[in-house]
């Protein structure tokens, strides 16, 4: 069974960075694309950030690229996101999520249908 875990969020001034984490289980590491994304209030999810099976290939949505890494650790087990020079705007509930691929496939493009359960991000000015 896949379950995905994300650390807890925070609040901070703009300008300053946050580090989020998810941890994942039931997942086979060399199969599954991961991603963060993001719902702010009144308005739809949104992908942020997207990784190949192995750490590979990271890609952004533009709002934040330059500013947010998604990264993952040597075993596949936890999911990272940093994010740099937090805006107001970056205020939501983040996700991880996870979607298995095949080859043909581009993780930025998938429907991700497994979900951790939220973390909360407020970025105040």
């Amino acid at each position: 069974q896949v379950q995905l875990m994300e650390s807890a969020g925070g609040s901070v001034q703009a300008g300053e960075s946050l580090r989020l984490s998810c941890t994942i289980s039931g997942v086979k590491y060399n199969r599954y694309c991961m991603g963060w994304f993001r719902q702010a209030p009144g308005k739809e999810r949104e992908g942020v950030a997207t990784i190949y099976p192995g750490g590979l290939q990271p890609h952004y949505d533009d709002s934040v690229r330059g500013r947010f890494t998604i990264s993952q650790d040597n075993t596949g087990h936890t999911l990272y996101l940093q994010m740099d020079s937090l805006e107001p705007r970056d205020t939501a509930m983040y996700y991880c999520a996870a979607q298995s691929r095949s080859s043909w496939e581009r993780c930025e493009s998938l429907t991700y249908t497994i979900w951790g359960q939220g973390t909360q991000v407020t970025v105040s000015s």
